[in-house]
């Protein structure tokens, strides 16, 4: 059975659990001064060089330094990047005879590669470099292309791994992650828009549509599926490992592309998981089509979680579960990959933490949103630990046991690209932001990698299909995405004038699905739902034969209704010139931020977690951690025992 939302049972665990995530200690740190702010982005800075000169000096061209023994390691399957500087930048592939992680390529390098192709390009930004000649575009086609292979499959869903020389290896499996098959939309999306190719965004929207018409009737997914035939293997569902960064992209290729199927699946995803996944303040991992609590645990891949909440909106409940989630920091100095919650301990075999930047995202998200200085506190306390505690003599090592603070010999790239990079715009933003984030001529999306997407016109844009003075229109030139006549097609069709209206109001309601990027409403059919207009289907796995619905030749505005569990589809978007309201089926009880304003501003019924004097949490919170063991009740599908006692390793490595 599920655990209950009452009775004495969950009490018991509420209470302890709250003592675990509000604790403060009598470690609260004094607020962080604005010149102290200045100083702590110095020391970030400096961080960043020694490691990242220690893996210039002992590691390049290799994947990854091995801070403790000064040497490099290639550990992402040998990409072996050779950067050669002469007369012009040129990465040149040194041997394409690997086989390689679709999802790590895409995320790492990839995503890489077009950002930095978006910087070096672009005159807006002041950063563009003279002699640069789109090398940097031409080896990201290249490389997007020997990935395609990958997508040649019955759902979609892509192989998680692909030789670059010759594809898929016969001997592949056909296990995937939903991070792994569900993580890929930005980077192939902003690759489609850039070579106007929609080959790269088409195969990664399948991919998504792939992994969300096999969806549970309760719209949560698992961990894992099988690429051919659609069965998942492991049904647990969670915002954690090998699952995390899908909820994450759906919602970020909205807020970069505009397209509202995105924005569809991210709000009935997210009611889900807020629905069977959440217990206030924490998350658990459940049965997908049951909703029994399967694992009471946490686990360090769901610290991205608040800053996701931050940028949806939804301010209140990411406030809350942060505060949990530092509590496992400061108890540590670090937080483990699995801390159960049930005990109030470090899980076995998850004892580790490699430098991971989710928790540290999710600061500068919030800092972002409040501007609450308790989040320079936190971010002084986290770099702290990583000064003492992981930094080593050419970089910053893992952490293998977060109780004795061993140090392991490795550095994984996401801790420059990511955890450093976090901690420095923190900082920078309490000194008063001097960066291409803050200041730039763009909104900025960060990848999963934490690397920049700029929503430039021609990224952006592209979907309004110059349909109005001053958009972004491909024209004859050879670069951009959509196609030139359409924008005379879209006119046509809806016969409406547009006007040159903005949005006033930052506040919408997270299932007001006319929230727009664009300064234009876009609005739906009357009496189509959104399931209806974008045409996604609930697929069945009892039921091989899924009925589709289908149009009459003759009458094609005629819906042929099927009897099953699959609803009656349509395809139908129109541009409105008026804003339009429809009533949602359940609104969510959130406050939106607009990401689009300079800053990202807490609206004004907002009711922030409020601070004592000290700095610590005053509404309902304790400041020690209860020494208790939290038992859970036998309505849980795994005993406390068991779950202390395994030795569970992570199903994946979904890193961030």
């Amino acid at each position: 059975m599920r655990l209950r939302r009452q009775g004495s049972p969950l009490l018991c665990l509420s209470a302890a659990l709250l003592a675990v995530a509000l604790l403060t200690g009598a470690a609260v740190a004094d607020g962080v001064t604005p010149s102290e702010a200045r100083r702590l982005r110095d020391e970030v800075k400096d961080m960043f060089y020694h490691a990242f000169d220690g893996y210039m000096q002992h590691a390049f061209p290799l994947d990854e330094l091995r801070p403790l023994s000064c040497k490099g390691e290639d550990s992402l399957g040998g990409y072996a990047l050779t950067l050669v500087i002469r007369r012009n930048l040129v990465l040149v592939w040194s041997g394409l005879n690997k086989t390689v992680s679709v999802f790590e390529t895409n995320i790492r390098i990839l995503g890489g590669l077009l950002s930095a192709h978006l910087i070096a390009s672009d005159y807006a930004t002041g950063m563009r470099i003279q002699s640069y000649d789109d090398q940097l575009l031409h080896l990201a086609v290249d490389l997007a292309q020997r990935l395609l292979p990958a997508f040649d499959t019955p759902t979609g869903i892509p192989f998680g791994s692909v030789n670059l020389l010759y594809g898929v290896d016969d001997d592949e499996s056909k296990i995937t992650s939903t991070a792994g098959g569900g993580t890929l939309a930005l980077e192939f999306g902003i690759l489609s828009r850039l070579t106007n190719n929609t080959v790269f965004e088409e195969v990664t929207k399948n991919a998504v549509r792939g992994i969300w018409s096999r969806r549970s009737k309760l719209n949560l997914v698992g961990a894992h599926i099988n690429v051919f035939t659609g069965e998942w293997t492991q049904k647990d569902a969670g915002i954690g490992t090998s699952i995390d960064s899908f909820y994450e992209y759906l919602l970020k290729a909205y807020l970069l592309f505009g397209d509202e199927e995105y924005l569809y699946i991210f709000q009935e995803a997210y009611k889900a998981a807020m629905h069977y996944l959440h217990l206030d303040p924490w998350y658990v991992e459940v049965n997908m089509n049951t909703g029994v609590t399967v694992w009471p645990l946490f686990n360090s891949l769901q610290a991205f979680w608040p800053g996701l909440q931050v940028l949806a909106g939804d301010v209140d409940p990411a406030i809350r579960t942060h505060a949990a989630f530092f509590s496992v920091w400061k108890k540590y100095g670090f937080t483990p990959e699995g801390f159960n919650l049930a005990t109030s301990t470090v899980q076995n075999g998850q004892r580790s933490y490699p430098l991971r930047p989710e928790l540290i995202e999710s600061t500068y998200w919030l800092f972002k949103a409040t501007r609450d200085y308790k989040y320079l506190d936190v971010g002084r306390d986290i770099l702290a630990s990583l000064q003492y505690g992981a930094r080593c003599p050419c970089g910053y090592c893992h952490i293998s046991d977060v109780e004795t603070h061993k140090q392991d010999d490795h550095m994984e790239s996401f801790f420059l690209a990511e955890t450093v990079k976090y901690l420095w715009l923190l900082f920078d933003l309490a000194v008063g932001p001097d960066n291409i984030v803050e200041n730039g001529p763009y909104k900025y999306i960060f990848s999963t990698e934490g690397h920049l997407l700029p929503a430039t016109p021609e990224i952006a844009l592209v979907d309004e299909h110059c349909s109005y003075f001053g958009a972004f229109c491909n024209g004859s030139t050879d670069r951009g995405y959509s196609k030139s006549d359409s924008s005379s097609k879209h006119q046509s069709a809806n016969n409406t004038q547009f006007d040159d209206r903005q949005t006033a109001s930052s506040k919408y309601s997270m299932s007001n699905v006319l929230f727009t990027t664009r300064g234009y409403i876009k609005g739906v059919c009357p009496g189509l739902t959104h399931a209806q207009k974008l045409g996604i289907s609930f697929y069945d796995e009892g039921d091989n034969s899924v009925e589709q619905n289908s149009k009459s030749p003759e009458n094609p505005d005629e819906s042929h209704v099927v009897e099953s569990s699959v609803h009656a589809q349509s395809s139908a978007v129109i541009l409105m010139s008026h804003h339009v309201t429809s009533q949602p089926d359940e609104p969510l009880k959130t406050k939106l931020i607009n990401w689009h304003h300079e800053t990202i501003v807490v609206t004004a019924d907002s009711d922030p977690m409020r601070t004592d004097a000290t700095g610590g949490l005053s509404e309902g919170s304790t400041e020690e951690l209860s020494e208790e063991t939290i038992s859970i009740s036998e309505q849980t599908e795994v005993t406390e025992e068991d779950i202390a006692s395994q030795d569970i390793q992570p199903n994946e490595d979904s890193t961030s």
